[in-house]
């Protein structure tokens, strides 16, 4: 794709989202787009939402288990980035009809404390450099259709990735905890919507330790001479399957030891 189509498409995803009206997946029209594609549309349309006064505060992981990455057809995870519009405290009343098609997952988030940066990182390097763990929702969105009303199309791994890997939102609460005083690949959890538990996980499905997606990260991130920075929080992929939001719901996940998460959408 060219810059011109690059702005372009970065610019129709960011209407999508202010007028709340899904469209057409980008490779529909852009079918032998690159991953590499949607990455720059993807950093183009933050770019637009930066200059309009969002800031950075982290970054998701997305696409961590096994078999969503064998649905999507690649043997890797995905990323986008959270901005402070995003974060939502624990309790809160989220307008449903504000995201497009959203849906909540289950995750853990790792707050820095240092720079993560080098092509050699590994889980230890993440662990180190991490202040305290808390548990979080990411609350993901689709601006391009899922499945495209009319054709049937499905979006594949380059429209998730142009739309921001999906995120939308960040909820957290529960209890931070440092990442020596718990073994984060057993950190359980249950989800119930309305009361009824729809889904649960354990965090070692993240790549088998959920600092691996972000020791990950920090390494592709390195390839472009960029890094993870103290105080911003990563969220380090789902260990649950999405569970559709409406209008109405209230969603309370347990997470054992570190708490639990509330929040009501109206």
């Amino acid at each position: 794709m060219t810059k011109k189509q690059i702005q372009a498409e970065a610019e129709r995803l960011h209407l999508a989202e202010q007028n709340r009206v899904q469209v057409q997946a980008t490779t529909l029209t852009y079918p032998q787009m690159a991953i590499s594609d949607a990455y720059g549309i993807q950093t183009t349309w933050m770019d637009i939402k930066k200059s309009e006064g969002r800031q950075v505060v982290g970054h998701k992981i997305g696409l961590t288990s096994r078999a969503m990455q064998q649905v999507m057809g690649i043997d890797e995870p995905d990323y986008g980035t959270l901005l402070d519009d995003m974060v939502f405290e624990e309790g809160s009343e989220i307008e449903a009809s504000a995201f497009l098609d959203p849906k909540i997952e289950v995750e853990l988030a790792f707050f820095l404390k240092k720079e993560l940066k080098g092509k050699n990182i590994g889980i230890v390097d993440v662990l180190n450099a991490t202040d305290y763990v808390v548990p979080a929702l990411e609350l993901i969105a689709a601006r391009t259709y899922r499945v495209d009303p009319e054709s049937g199309y499905k979006r594949t791994v380059r429209d998730t990735i142009s739309d921001n890997a999906a995120n939308a939102g960040i909820i957290m609460g529960g209890r931070p905890i440092r990442p020596d005083d718990i073994d984060l690949r057993w950190v359980s959890a249950m989800m119930s919507r309305n009361g009824v538990i729809e889904e649960s996980g354990v965090s070692g499905a993240v790549l088998n330790h959920p600092a691996k997606g972000i020791a990950w990260l920090a390494k592709k991130y390195a390839l472009h001479g960029l890094s993870l920075k103290p105080g911003q929080v990563i969220l380090s992929g789902s260990f649950t399957r999405p569970i559709a939001v409406r209008s109405g719901d209230t969603f309370h996940v347990d997470f054992n030891k570190m708490g639990s998460i509330s929040c009501y959408f109206k």
